[in-house]
């Protein structure tokens, strides 16, 4: 599950939270419905981003949804999916940037992929999946050599690239690739008057995918000496938050350019959920129960953690107000009927793999109860903090579910 755009799903409206899990889910269900069970592992949080793009510009229709059989998952669960063009398109685009991922970590000879004969099995993977992506992308009228071209000529680059490279030189492969992707959301829903505006969008979220993935590694890659944009050219992270701020800002203008239909939950994605990431790669925005409290713009603690994010409530417990009180919370739920031993491992797994321990509600694996994710102690803010440019516009809003602001956040 690799991607910069990763929401505490508490922050979305549960309208917007069942949006989201629909996009991811049917891209998943999308690989595996074109290219078979082991392409589902290339599925990615800003894959989905392609899905959610492409349903934004189109009306609602009842072909855009199905119901999914239970998935380990999902706590063995039903849920609606998304399905049709722009899922496919996102699991196309998914599987050959993950090809090029896999391709570069051979070229780095990243752990097992140092041994020459996991090297020559990952190659022979990547490149069926260049295949693949390029059947799906040629039957919905997307020529994928674009996404091969840029990851040909990114290797190039990198070896030509030394101290003083502008490091957008660096990035430029990534951005010609997101935009492509991005642009054909438009073809796809019959909007061509979108195309320019998300590609530029497309363009300025494949720098930041590029810029942000350089800054969270930079220290693993000095310390195995892997080959790393900022490293290598001789950037500043300050620079690099610098170059970071703007395409957040030039993501947003060119959003508004563009025509949708409903895009509540693209506008969350990528002007909320985007600034975060670029927060948390640059350790300015965490949650609390990491150091002990919230972290300053340098990267140390704060030293404060928020009133009440540990341990019992203030107050006296037994008080006719408290936790014990009739005015308190109502007592847990008895026990459902218990899962069995192997049913509730495939569970938990699945819980672990999709994060949901940690952001959420979820069901305990065996047990069957009601539980709260760990971000439920969390001080991530709520989806409209930051938004001063708003005019105070979030006032109004519940995480942009409903939301006709009109602003720049």
């Amino acid at each position: 599950m690799f991607g910069i755009v990763r929401p505490c799903t508490h922050r979305l409206s549960e309208r917007l939270k069942t949006e989201w899990m629909a996009h991811l889910c049917g891209l998943c269900l999308a690989l595996r419905s074109d290219h078979g069970q082991f392409a589902r592992i290339v599925t990615n949080y800003d894959g989905l981003i392609v899905s959610v793009l492409t349903e934004a510009q189109t009306e609602r229709v009842p072909g855009q949804r199905r119901t999914a059989g239970p998935c380990p998952l999902r706590s063995m669960r039903t849920a609606p999916v998304a399905r049709g063009e722009g899922a496919r398109l996102a699991a196309a685009v998914s599987l050959v940037l993950a090809s090029a991922k896999v391709r570069d970590h051979v070229a780095d000879r990243d752990g097992l992929l140092a041994r020459r004969p996991v090297a020559a099995a990952a190659r022979r993977v990547a490149a069926g999946w260049d295949r693949a992506g390029a059947r799906t992308g040629a039957q919905l009228g997307f020529d994928t050599a674009v996404l091969v071209d840029a990851v040909d000529r990114q290797t190039g680059i990198e070896l030509l690239a030394g101290p003083g490279t502008p490091l957008l030189t660096v990035t430029e492969p990534t951005e010609t690739a997101t935009a492509a992707a991005f642009a054909h959301t438009a073809v796809l829903a019959g909007k061509p008057q979108n195309a320019e505006p998300l590609a530029e969008a497309g363009r300025l979220f494949g720098r930041l995918a590029h810029l942000l993935d350089a800054v969270e590694d930079q220290e693993a890659d000095a310390a195995s000496g892997a080959w790393n944009p900022l490293t290598a050219t001789g950037t500043s992270r300050a620079e690099a938050r610098r170059l970071c701020d703007d395409a957040l800002r030039g993501v947003r203008l060119a959003l508004r350019d563009a025509e949708f239909t409903d895009d509540r939950l693209a506008h969350v994605l990528l002007a909320h959920e985007l600034r975060r990431s670029v927060d948390r790669a640059f350790a300015t925005d965490v949650c609390s129960h990491r150091a002990g409290g919230l972290l300053t713009a340098s990267g140390e603690p704060s030293g404060t953690a928020p009133t009440g994010s540990f341990g019992p409530p203030p107050g006296n417990p037994y008080a006719p107000t408290g936790p014990g009180g009739p005015s308190g919370p109502r007592p847990p739920e008895p026990p459902r009927d218990r899962r069995g031993l192997v049913m509730g491992c495939l569970v938990w797994a699945g819980l672990a793999c999709t994060c949901q321990m940690c952001c959420g509600t979820f069901e305990d694996p065996w047990s069957r109860q009601r539980r709260e994710g760990l971000c439920s102690q969390c001080d991530c803010g709520d989806c409209c903090d930051g938004c001063d440019a708003c005019s105070n516009c979030c006032d109004c809003c519940s995480c942009c579910d409903g939301c006709d602001c009109g602003c720049d956040c």
